[in-house]
């Protein structure tokens, strides 16, 4: 028993040393809590949608300066009720060190993920830098979703 709780703690402390090598280092060069971010969705649109649709996530997150791009997120949800249908990636710390970073992935408008007729929705995507909140920037797009 005494092996496998050594064992356990050896593999925990190396795991925990490895996070520590790969996770962000406010002292690293990029690092910079003051820089000007900007999103883009290229995609969605504004034009409506149908129940049914499939709609192409398309985002482009920058730097001014080409700085590190630390965070983002993405998610789409109902304006009435800010019910999400869509909200990636699961691990929003991307650490982009070349200061430019295309998001891309789909979405099913459909009645399964809780999108019904006649609602209107907010694709929004947020990009901010190492501590959570430091130059954020956030833009949306609305839509309308018939039957």
């Amino acid at each position: 028993m005494m092996k496998n709780t050594n064992l356990v703690f050896l593999l925990f402390t190396l795991a925990s040393i490895a996070i520590c090598f790969t996770a962000c280092d406010p002292n690293e060069e990029g690092h910079n809590d003051e820089v000007n971010y900007t999103a883009t969705i290229l995609s969605p649109s504004i034009e409506d949608k149908n129940v049914g649709d499939t709609i192409h996530i398309h985002t482009l997150f920058e730097s001014e300066h080409e700085e590190t791009i630390h965070h983002i997120k993405v998610r789409v949800y109902n304006k009435a009720d800010n019910t999400e249908v869509y909200n990636k990636p699961e691990e929003a710390h991307i650490h982009e060190t070349n200061g430019s970073f295309e998001y891309h992935d789909n979405c099913v408008l459909s009645v399964a993920n809780g999108v019904t007729a006649h609602s209107d929705w907010i694709i929004e995507a947020k990009v901010w830098g190492h501590e959570a909140g430091s130059a954020e920037t956030i833009e949306t797009v609305e839509f309308h979703v018939h039957p």
